[in-house]
């Protein structure tokens, strides 16, 4: 029996952690939930050092076809260099570059295709450390 995860009453319980780390050195976190129910996953962003608010809060939904990524930003230093995104198997991610621009980054197979930005997705690293 499968349910529908848009009428489901979301019961998440803690899945696991992806940590984002510089030279063995944790800057921040990826933590990920999966709802008892239907096996939705919702991810939530933790920079170390960073004491605004993400921009995504609590349990944020995700289009069925996307998938919860990191973004890995080559051209920006220190805190602000990664950022939690919802990628889309094809098409284009848009993400705040050097300068506060924004601009379009194209996505191919769920990962960002870009010589100063790389991507990877969240699902393949759960209770793991990614070095970026």
């Amino acid at each position: 029996m499968s349910i529908d995860t848009e009428s489901c009453k979301h019961k998440p319980v803690y899945l696991g952690v992806v940590n984002i780390n510089i030279e063995e050195r944790t800057i921040g976190s990826v933590d990920v939930w999966r709802c008892t129910l239907c096996k939705k996953k919702f991810c939530e962003e933790k920079q170390l050092g960073i004491e605004e608010l993400a921009d995504l809060v609590g349990m944020p939904k995700i289009d069925p076809d996307a998938k919860w990524a990191v973004n890995v930003c080559k051209l920006q230093q220190g805190k602000y260099k990664w950022k939690l995104v919802k990628l889309n198997e094809n098409g284009e991610l848009k993400h705040e570059c050097l300068d506060e621009n924004v601009i379009s980054l194209k996505v191919k197979d769920y990962k960002v295709e870009d010589s100063n930005h790389w991507s990877f997705l969240v699902d393949d690293n759960v209770n793991k450390a990614v070095e970026i």
